[in-house]
This record gives structure tokens, sequence and C-alpha cells, in this order.
């Protein structure tokens, strides 16, 4: 039988880097399927656990030059609390290095181009002021370029690293021989272009922390569902009440859940009553009655009584793990029209590499003089401007986006062909009110006895009686008795009559 893993993999940055790893996964004898999704930075695999393991996995994603990371064993925000430590350093790193860039870059941009900013000062015009600031730039903050160029050439292949650092050197490099030799060069016309590798690296640098921040954003609604479920849960053992973690509670073991508190797992009612909030499950506002018998479901919310219920499913097995792990999914899944971008991003780079060189040999060949000058110019241009992120993250950052926002109202996708096919839908059936609803009951109208009873006094009698009741419908008839200002009359007696309602008297 065939064995699914979904595992988080490192250090790729464009849809070539997709394109390798999947490769490098499927090459491995066993694996039946491999897909990989750039803007979750995970990739699912069937394999005949038989013939490949996870080891074996590791070892061809780290042979194209990427590293794929053990599974979480864990659950919940223990789980994903690494994942998004390593996500913030990252964006704090990005955001370092776009902030230096963008403070060299600008002084750079208005000294290398006089003739838009005549107003110039001439200090900024110095080649060696323009070298000494766009020096910073080019080795620290497009450090992360130069070194995927360098891991590109040990593994031979290419991304759009080696389109940046290819790029951006060949326009420094050239700007510092036209400093240090300008007799040479000046006579072909030459001039420096450190404007030109400053600016790229700090636009691309301002890519890739949008793109984190993005990333981030997006597994919010993960992270919000996960914080559905309580960090501990009170299990009755050895006649004692022990506040364990969540993660400790087993099948089997007893636990009692107070008023206002939510179900840390699954199970089933074995001593009390209570009404229970399942809005985050089926959309419906009304509390749901349960006795004993009657299934619970963790995440959940206890509203009035207090009940004992024993644990049927936990860890990964609850409704709420799964409906996690459907997210989860949804937002790793690819879109039919995705698969285009994919195979075009396969064979973009060296295509790309490929007309850069042309161009180079065509304009030194047959441009006019300087013909190596404007070679030059032309190949950089070509390299620095067919950079292939958005290719490779719009359809999956535009799924993460769809299927986070989807949860956090409510909505639980699938997967993304589903969503894609949602576009061609011209009519949706729903089978219920309740899920296309405020979330909470109001009082529409006050029918009264045909004695002669004003509606507002049955209103007010009513509200008197719910004053001391927690369940939605009796706090709706007490809100619509104080939205009209009625007096409400003294109640004598209140007893809560769990499943049927509330017995009260009035003097």
């Amino acid at each position: 039988m065939a064995e699914r893993l979904t595992l988080p993999v490192r250090g790729m940055h464009c849809a070539a880097c997709v394109g390798k790893v999947e490769k490098a996964l499927t090459r491995v004898p066993g694996v039946a399927t491999a897909s990989v999704n750039l803007a979750t930075e995970r990739a699912t695999v069937a394999f005949d656990p038989a013939r490949a393991d996870l080891g074996a996995l590791q070892a061809a994603v780290a042979a194209a030059g990427y590293e794929l990371a053990a599974a979480p064993t864990g659950g919940g925000e223990e789980v994903d609390a690494p994942a998004q430590r390593a996500r913030e350093r990252e964006q704090a790193q990005l955001r370092r290095r776009f902030v230096v860039g963008a403070a060299l870059s600008a002084p750079l941009l208005i000294g290398g181009m006089p003739d838009l900013f005549p107003w110039a000062p001439a200090w900024l015009l110095d080649p060696w002021i323009q070298l000494v600031l766009a020096t910073p730039v080019q080795l620290w903050v497009g450090a992360s370029f130069h070194a995927g160029f360098l891991r590109d050439l040990r593994y031979r292949s290419a991304s759009m690293a080696t389109l940046v650092s290819l790029g951006t050197n060949a326009a420094y490099l050239f700007s510092v021989a036209v400093t240090l030799w300008p007799h040479v060069f000046h006579v072909a016309g030459a001039m420096p272009y450190y404007e030109t590798a400053a600016v790229v690296i700090t636009l691309v640098v301002l890519g890739r922390w949008l793109e984190a921040r993005a990333r981030g954003r997006t597994s919010e609604a993960i992270r919000r569902l996960v914080s559905l479920a309580p960090r501990s849960a009170r299990v009755l053992r050895d006649g004692a009440e022990v506040d364990v973690p969540t993660s400790a509670v087993e099948v089997g073991d007893l636990i009692r859940i107070r008023p206002g508190e939510r179900l840390p797992v699954d199970g089933t009612v074995v001593e009390g009553a209570s009404t229970v909030d399942e809005s985050m499950l089926t959309g419906e506002s009304v509390p749901v009655e349960k006795a004993p018998g009657a299934a619970v479901s963790g995440g959940t919310v206890n509203r009035t009584g207090g009940f004992v219920f024993r644990a049927t499913r936990v860890g990964s097995e609850t409704t709420l793990a799964r409906i996690v792990k459907l997210v989860e999914e949804a937002q790793g899944s690819r879109a039919p029209i995705q698969r285009l971008a994919d195979r075009v991003a396969a064979v973009f780079v060296p295509i790309v590499l490929v007309i850069a060189g042309l161009t180079f040999a065509g304009w030194w060949l047959l441009g006019p003089e300087p013909s190596l000058v404007h070679a030059l110019t032309n190949a950089v241009a070509v390299l620095v401007i067919a950079c292939p992120c958005a290719m490779g993250l719009a359809t999956p950052t535009a799924i993460m986006v769809a299927t986070g926002r989807g949860a956090e109202y409510g909505v639980l996708i699938r997967s993304a062909a589903a969503l894609e096919r949602l576009s061609g839908v011209g009519t949706i059936v729903f089978d219920k009110t309740g899920t296309l609803t405020v979330g909470r009951p109001v009082v529409t109208d006050v029918i009264a006895d045909e004695d002669g009873t004003a509606e507002s006094d049955v209103l007010a009698l009513a509200a008197a009686a719910e004053q001391g009741s927690e369940h939605s419908i009796g706090e709706a008839i007490v809100a619509r008795a104080k939205e009209l200002g009625l007096a409400l009359p003294a109640i004598a007696e209140f007893v809560t009559v769990p499943g049927q309602g509330v017995d009260a008297l009035a003097p």
C-alpha cells in the first residue's frame, strides 16, 4: 500500500526550483507521484514504503541542492511554532536587506542618471563614490543570489538566482572596470552601471520580502483553526481531576467540561447535560442540546451546563485536526492551470540564458560601435528582467489566499481544482439558512393569544423568564425587550429544564 507524506522543502525561490525538486523525487525508485508547492514550501510524495523511505527522499533532494525536512510528529501550535519562527526570521532578514539596499540604491540612481536628475550633487557623479555605495548592495544585499548561483553551478542547474547573479555581476564588474581604467572604456563611450546592479538586487529582494509576508499571512488561517482546541484538558484519573496537555489525552479518558470551555477532543457524553455551540463545524448559530450518549467534537464551545465525556478521537484523528489537514492539503494542491506555468518554468531559465548569450553575440558582432558596450548592456537587460518569480508564485499564492480566507469564514475548499471549477458555477443551492445568516438569532415577531394580551406584555414576560438563561434564543428575547424599553417583571423562581427550556414564576 502506498504511503503519502507531506514534507517541508527548504531552499526553493522560484518555479525552476520546483521542477528540480519534483524531478529529483520522482527519480527515486518506489515513488509514484511527487508534487511540490512553492507557496507553501512543501512536497507531497506518494511512495511504496517497501522500496523507498524518508532517507532516500531526503538524499535525492539534497543531491539536487535543496533540503527535505522530516515531517512534524506532534500536532497543534507546538508543531507550527518552529516554522512560524523561521518565517519571522526570514521576513526580518529580508526587510533589513531591502532597507539597506534602498538606502544605498537611491543615491546611486540619482547619481547614475544625471540627465533625469540634473540637480544631483557633483559628488554623486563620482564613480568612486558610486563604487563605495554599490559594493555593499552587491556583496551583502545580494549575497543569497550569488550563493544560489554557486549552488546551481555545483549541481549543474539553473534558477532565478542564476539570472540575477549573472546579470548584476556583469553590470557591477563592468562598472568596476570602467572605474579602474576610464581611459580605455571612455574612448568607446562606456559608462558605469552601478545603479543598474544595485536597483535590480534591491527590487528582487523587495519581491522576496513581499512573498515571505504573503506566505505568513495565508498560513494564519490554519493557525486560527489550530487555536480552537485548548492547550489542556481536565481529565478524571483515579477519582481526581488532573489538568494534562491536550496532546496527552488518550482514547477512553474521561474529561470534565465546565460552562464556557472549549472541548479539547472528540468524544461521547457519559454524564450531565448541556448545550454546545457547534457553529465552527455546522455554521448553525443555535446551540445543540447534549445529553448522555450524544457525540461532541473538539473545538466546539460548551454553553450552559457542565458534563463529562469519554474521548473517542484524539490527536490527528479529531474532527478539528482533519479540518486543518483538509485546509493544508487544499493550500498545497495544484490547479490545472498551474501545470502550464510549471511546464514553462521548467525550461524558462535555460532558454533565457541562451537568449542572453545570443543577444550578446549579436550586438557584439553586428551592433554599432561601441559594440562591446551595447552587447553587454543588452545581455544584462535580458538577464535581469527575466526572473520567473511571478510565474511560479501567482497561482499557488492565490490558492493559499482563497482557501485561507474561506477557512476563516467557515468555508472549506477541498482542492485547488475545485476552486478553479468554481469559476464556472452559475447557481449555488444551500440546504439550510443557518449558514447564511449573521450567526445569532433575533426576535422577528411576537404572536399573542386571542385573549387580548398585548404583544409587549408577552415579550416582557418571556424576557423576564429568560433573564437567567444562557441560551442564545433566551438572550435574543431579552435583547429585543431591552431594545423596546420594556419593563421586565420580577421573577420569584427560575429553573432550567435541560432539553426543554425554563420554568419561571412571576409574583
